[in-house]
């Protein structure tokens, strides 16, 4: 193995290692996420005691939860997918699909959304914006900072699995390879 395919292998592993400790740890704002909407219901409907302060909590819970668990998706290959070809398709030919869209769409679109979201999110950084709702929570700027974390997480992931699919299609040019 050459250095540069060990190289791209221990960026490989590296990247995957991240992911997949984030992704565990993310997963647990579910568990959060289910009890701070139960607490929100048994208050409103039990004791007739509303609190935005916490249906935002629930709100923020979710958007973190989806926002930074994009990338652990991705490294699972759980993303929403149209398959009607996709599901014949040999791993080889997969692999070409998967570089392909992850060049050609996400990685651009990820470009795209963390440029375009910096001025949001430092304008909002420079105010501290919070809540327009009285009781709110005072955080809206660390939401807002959840959209270029996402496609930061995203990017890096995509280059992993770009580097996967390539070394792949490399071995199996040499004939090194039973796709």
């Amino acid at each position: 193995m050459s250095d540069a395919h060990s190289y791209c292998a221990s960026l490989t592993n590296a990247i995957d290692h991240f992911t997949d400790v984030t992704g565990r740890w993310i997963s647990w704002l579910s568990i959060v996420m289910m009890i701070v909407v139960s607490l929100v219901v048994l208050l409103r409907y039990g004791l007739n005691i509303g609190s935005i302060a916490l249906q935002e909590a629930a709100n923020y819970l979710h958007a973190s939860l989806f926002m930074l668990g994009a990338a652990y998706t991705l490294k699972q290959g759980q993303h929403v997918r149209v398959d009607i070809f996709y599901r014949r398709f040999s791993t080889l030919t997969r692999a070409w699909v998967d570089s392909v869209g992850a060049i050609v769409l996400l990685l651009p679109t990820m470009l795209f959304i963390a440029f375009a979201s910096c001025s949001f999110v430092s304008e909002s950084w420079a105010v501290r914006e919070g809540s327009s709702d009285p009781g709110g929570l005072p955080f809206v700027y660390l939401l807002k900072s959840l959209i270029p974390a996402m496609a930061i997480l995203l990017s890096v992931q995509a280059l992993a699995e770009v580097l996967r699919n390539l070394e792949r299609l490399m071995r199996s040019a040499k004939g090194d390879c039973d796709d």
